[in-house]
């Protein structure tokens, strides 16, 4: 699943297009894109016809525009396999083209934004934006709002209202393993299984080391190892494993040939030389080097 780089990578592709643009047509072309509108497709285009885009706006995972008049917003979760395309206005369907937006930009003209999904676990939906404590809803705007579908969703560790020391207090309250914490979104968010690898294996930590077992400054140095990890896999344009996690031109990030853990099991650590291990996880799989990250 696309982790906070590769949303983050999309929402600075779009915010340029989007902006200030307005939807003059939408095509829904499989409804099971809607799955988090329940209202059905004829309410979804009615509610964005005619519509002004305010900016483009990410927290985590969750990507969305806050739209003129109404306080609402159309938001995106990618889901496993979504992608949200720049397209000229005549451009041909995508091979699993979901939905388009066709939109009229005051410098850039005419241009349609197509949601292309493979797997159909992503979808898009018109929701109500809610008040947040006073500090801006997310990355890209201003606003101090977020959909309401979003509003559970933690800030990220990039986030200027991050609250480190709540968190670090939160972690040392519990006593489930640390791999686990970092993936609750409601604690904090845009952490997967790609970057979690990735920050433990810098932060020296087990990923089943509890988090109560944890100094302050254990948790405080994994917190910087996350920031860093998450700045780089942007700065490299996000992890593509394949053709799927792309930008908003379908141009793959390149991420991928920095990874020191994930997806590497057997492979010698560029640390110390050791073997890393993979463990099952949940549904998926965890990588570290036992010797560099002892459990405690």
């Amino acid at each position: 699943m696309p982790e906070l780089p590769e949303v983050e990578v999309v929402r600075s592709g779009l915010a340029p297009a989007v902006t200030s643009a307005r939807i003059s047509a939408v095509d829904v072309l499989d409804e099971r894109a809607l799955t988090r509108h329940p209202l059905g497709a004829a309410d979804f285009v009615a509610r964005l016809e005619g519509r002004a885009v305010r900016a483009a706006v990410r927290r985590g995972k969750f990507l969305w525009l806050p739209l003129e008049g109404d306080d609402d917003a159309l938001i995106a979760h990618l889901g496993m396999s979504g992608q949200m395309l720049l397209r000229e206005s005549d451009a041909v369907r995508e091979r699993h083209e979901r939905i388009r937006l066709h939109i009229e930009h005051p410098q850039h003209g005419r241009l349609a934004v197509a949601f292309a999904d493979q797997r159909t676990f992503g979808s898009l939906a018109v929701d109500a934006l809610v008040a947040t404590e006073g500090a801006a809803g997310g990355f890209g705007s201003d606003l101090a709002q977020v959909p309401s579908q979003v509003a559970h969703i933690a800030r990220d560790a990039l986030d200027p209202a991050f609250d480190e020391r709540a968190f670090i207090a939160a972690v040392r309250r519990r006593s489930s393993a640390i791999k686990r914490i970092l993936l609750d979104q409601t604690l904090i968010s845009g952490i997967g299984n790609i970057y979690a690898d990735e920050a433990l294996w810098a932060a020296r930590i087990h990923p089943e080391s509890h988090g109560a077992a944890l100094s302050a400054q254990a948790v405080r140095r994994l917190l910087s190892e996350v920031r860093l990890v998450l700045e780089k896999a942007l700065a490299e344009g996000g992890t593509s494993f394949d053709a799927q996690y792309v930008n908003v031109n379908g141009q793959a990030g390149y991420f991928a040939r920095s990874i020191e853990v994930y997806g590497r099991g057997g492979k010698p650590c560029s640390r110390c030389g050791s073997l890393i291990k993979r463990v099952a996880f949940t549904n998926r799989s965890s990588h570290f080097c036992p010797v560099c990250q002892r459990k405690r």
